[in-house]
């Protein structure tokens, strides 16, 4: 399917919305809550964006990729990230084969979706090798460029305990990622469903809703999405909001700041409320929608200083007293 299946965008973003309710409903045969991580990673996906997942073990961080990508019908490697990886090792590598040519092997990140597990647990020469591909949707290898497979979407996941022996992604490669979703435990009912359908001896089958062609149309769709000035002007002022010591600074951020968000944090606000209204059933977005994706944006773009440190202020409640 392309973008030209449809008459006209307002039937293509019926069929989003058609297809974001479909998916929903088959990832949540599987996987039990987590709405709003299912509705990020989603929209994260129709943006071309990537996404930093942020929890504690044992909280089914593959199973819920993974069942995305069986829902999305497209391929997915998961790679376990550990002090020894070397940037061959996800990129691939060139060998001689038995005529002595130079051939190359491609690595796992050569899928759609890229699980790189516990990314802060491998030496920074490594994160960049994943951070510089999931910008340029390419690998350099021997002077050689390959092109990765579209679309192209890696969830990267952070271990927030045992810090012992981490490299933690700089503030410049955090900003690569578009949302920061934290991923918290399951309620006790939560908990009592996954316990009963994790337990019993069937498998639950995963339909497949869309594949690679229908997706890359949606992306397209999404970027044609209409926006008003006014929400545009809001996107851009919460922005400069979180910046301490500029002229719009917000009184939060002047206090209790060190560094505010970066203009891609505007692009990914507005690229995001756009994906948000579509999925909501609205062909362009408005300034709730903003509201409804700004902290997956800024939470991990933006930095506190001592003092909200000391007093127990989190990100969470100074952006919220942004918006």
């Amino acid at each position: 399917m392309s973008s030209s299946a449809y008459k006209n965008d307002v039937e293509a973003a019926d069929a989003l919305k058609a297809a974001y309710d479909k998916l929903s409903a088959e990832i949540g045969k599987v996987i039990v809550g987590q709405e709003d991580t299912v509705r990020l990673l989603l929209t994260a996906i129709f943006c071309q964006g990537h996404c930093l997942l942020v929890g504690v073990p044992g909280l089914a961080k593959t199973l819920l990729i993974k069942t995305i990508s069986d829902a999305l019908a497209l391929d997915f490697n998961r790679i376990q990230f550990t002090p020894d990886l070397m940037p061959s090792d996800i990129l691939g590598s060139e060998t001689l084969d038995k005529e002595r040519n130079f051939r190359f092997i491609k690595g796992p990140i050569f899928a759609h979706i890229i699980l790189a597990d516990e990314i802060n647990r491998t030496p920074p020469k490594t994160q960049s090798a994943l951070l510089e591909s999931m910008q340029e949707y390419a690998v350099t290898v021997g002077g050689q460029k390959y092109d990765l497979p579209r679309p192209f979407f890696v969830l990267a996941t952070q271990n927030p305990i045992e810090q012992e022996g981490t490299y933690p992604l700089p503030e410049a490669q955090l900003d690569r990622f578009m949302f920061r979703v934290d991923l918290d435990y399951p309620s006790y009912e939560q908990e009592l469903a996954i316990v009963k359908n994790t337990t019993k001896e069937v498998e639950t089958a995963i339909q497949k809703v869309l594949g690679a062609d229908e997706i890359m149309a949606f992306q397209q769709l999404v970027r044609r999405v209409p926006v008003a000035d006014n929400v545009v002007e809001y996107a851009v002022s919460l922005v400069h909001k979180t910046r301490p010591g500029t002229a719009k600074a917000a009184n939060e951020a002047n206090e209790f700041l060190d560094w505010g968000a970066g203009p891609r944090a505007s692009q990914n606000l507005i690229l995001a409320a756009k994906c948000q209204a579509l999925i909501s059933g609205k062909y362009s977005p408005d300034i709730e929608d903003v509201k409804a994706v700004a902290l997956a944006v800024l939470k991990h773009r933006v930095v506190r200083n001592f003092k909200a440190e000391a007093q127990g202020l989190t990100i969470e409640k100074l952006v919220e007293k942004m918006l």
